[in-house]
């Protein structure tokens, strides 16, 4: 099966942090799913290291391809159909990373991988 990662579920996964839930770490964890590290969530994490609210080594672009291959993460690009579908979404959450993730959830028929409760008030499957 399928699954889409949020960008807090992918740091906290290869940061072995304790905030990863029991279940998704097992689904992680698990060479049966195919795991979905968005295009958004790289663009997030860039910007948040540019920012100084994120510590992630320097050469960002080297490190998230390290973790892709390490993880066997498969990289989801961000299309027209995504960008669009964010359109008709309701304004529940403000974040935009967060509302191109729900957009690819929805349009790639993926549950989404996020302890963010304002995600789980959209009509997306999500797993915690």
């Amino acid at each position: 099966m399928r699954h889409l990662l949020d960008t807090h579920t992918f740091v906290w996964w290869i940061n072995d942090d304790r905030q990863l839930s029991p279940r998704v770490r097992q689904i992680i964890g698990s060479p049966e799913h195919e795991l979905l590290f968005s295009a958004a969530s790289a663009w997030e994490l860039a910007i948040k290291a540019q920012l100084g609210r994120i510590d992630l080594p320097s050469d960002l672009s080297e490190f998230i391809r390290r973790q892709l291959a390490v993880n066997g993460f498969v990289a989801l690009p961000i299309t027209v159909e995504h960008a669009l579908r964010v359109a008709g979404l309701p304004p529940l959450h403000r974040d935009p990373f967060d509302r191109l993730l729900i957009a690819q959830a929805l349009l790639e028929d993926v549950p989404l991988l996020t302890a963010d409760r304002l995600i789980a008030q959209y009509p997306v499957r999500v797993l915690w």
